[in-house]
């Protein structure tokens, strides 16, 4: 497809977007409910064809020697085909936030003034590798009453099409129209670049993947982006941590799988627990294949670790790699992380309430844990039903966005007759 047949198509998807909002933005409840349990149903019955389209996906992507933590994300199994039909059921169970009237109050002059929460419109959302943000985030933005444009990664073409039909069959089930959740079609780069400059057609984009992505989104946008540039995220084992729960929760947290935002890049340890968990936390890790880049505290506790630079502190590896940090007490811990992390997801294991109130407090990310892995940093763990992303902005929505994210709110005015004098 050349430039231009790339401008006329990426204009027109976005007109059909933008007709279709105006019926999503005021379906019914039940009707969007209807669509998504037609489409949980739709993937069930085509597991296999997903399947089959997935491994086609995969195979071209080993010869095209992407790298393994993409792989891992691209690849598609039974068991991932029923969590995205579950994905799309739980959304429908959850409350429909579209016209919830909140914060009502009578003023002096007569008149009740409160808020109405309503959908953004059109969202654009860019993502590579995971064929199942296809179904998740057909699912939030339909039942937060707007319509989506999808442009998947070029190597997930096969899965996402596939998954594309499945959604297709739900929305016709339940009477909306199917350019509602609309999935780009072709594999060239410059769809992107129309989709994230249309301002006419589009509100919001989503960036979900790599840095190098979503820096190029953020740059070239010319619609609000909700987005996390790194997942660098931090355990810290407090001087009160119970040793066997933090080797648990570290174990999970960073070996459970590689290649995801939510995995921890560094551990902090305080100094006076570092002699008995340092050399303990490392064998485990070691033992997983994980390689050990430390402080000099570290160094002397673990012979087989490397020096750990300045530029290793602040790198999410997304790899069998992690940092650890040996700090005074949960005061410098904070401070390392607060210098350091990306904004994502950070964990204390303590026993110390203190401690962990303060680490609530003051440690200035999107999720912050006590006694829990990073990996829960999650909207279907979080009871969103899904997740369109992760953000660690601070406008307009922060951590997991889900359902509410996808939404805003305007004021409303209730009267019987007022004037102003």
């Amino acid at each position: 497809m050349d430039a231009l047949n790339v401008k006329h198509y990426m204009e027109g998807i976005g007109r059909a977007a933008r007709a279709a909002s105006r019926e999503t933005a005021k379906a019914s409840t039940a009707a969007k409910n209807g669509a998504l349990l037609a489409m949980a149903k739709a993937i069930r019955d085509s597991r296999d064809a997903l399947l089959v389209a997935n491994a086609a996906d995969v195979a071209e992507a080993k010869a095209n020697g992407l790298e393994a933590a993409l792989i891992d994300r691209l690849t598609l199994t039974a068991k991932g085909v029923e969590k995205m039909a579950q994905g799309l059921e739980q959304v429908a169970a959850l409350a429909d936030p579209v016209g919830e009237i909140t914060d009502l109050k009578r003023r002096p002059t007569g008149i009740q003034v409160g808020k109405m929460r309503v959908p953004l419109g059109v969202v654009g959302i860019i993502y590579e590798a995971r064929p199942n943000v296809t179904a998740d985030a057909a699912a939030l933005c339909l039942k937060s009453g707007n319509a989506a444009i999808l442009r998947g990664g070029k190597e997930a073409i096969r899965c996402n099409q596939a998954i594309a039909a499945c959604v297709r069959a739900g929305l016709r089930a339940a009477g909306l129209p199917e350019t509602a959740v609309q999935v780009i079609e072709t594999t060239d780069r410059a769809a992107v670049g129309y989709l994230v400059a249309m301002p006419e057609f589009v509100d919001v984009i989503v960036p979900r993947g790599g840095k190098g992505l979503i820096e190029r989104i953020s740059k070239e946008a010319r619609v609000p982006v909700i987005k996390h540039l790194d997942g660098n995220c931090h355990v810290y084992v407090d001087a009160d941590a119970d040793a066997s729960m933090a080797l648990k929760i570290i174990e999970n947290a960073k070996t459970q799988r590689l290649g995801t935002c939510n995995t921890a890049e560094s551990v902090v340890v305080a100094r006076r627990v570092a002699a008995a968990q340092v050399p303990a936390i490392a064998k485990m890790l070691m033992a997983k294949g994980i390689e050990i880049r430390g402080c000099a505290e570290t160094l002397a506790l673990v012979p087989n670790a490397t020096a750990a630079t300045d530029e290793d502190y602040y790198t999410e590896y997304l790899a069998a790699t992690i940092s650890v940090k040996v700090v005074a007490d949960v005061g410098e811990a904070i401070e390392h992380i607060n210098k350091y992390s990306s904004g994502h997801t950070e964990a204390i294991v303590t026993e110390n309430y203190t401690h962990a109130m303060r680490f609530l407090r003051e440690v200035d990310s999107s999720s912050v844990m006590v006694n829990a892995s990073t990996r829960f940093a999650d909207g279907f763990e979080y009871g969103l039903g899904a997740e369109i992303g992760i953000s660690t902005d601070k406008f307009h929505a922060r951590g997991p966005v889900g359902l509410e994210g996808l939404t805003s709110q305007k004021w409303i005015v209730l009267g019987n007759g007022e004037v102003r004098d």
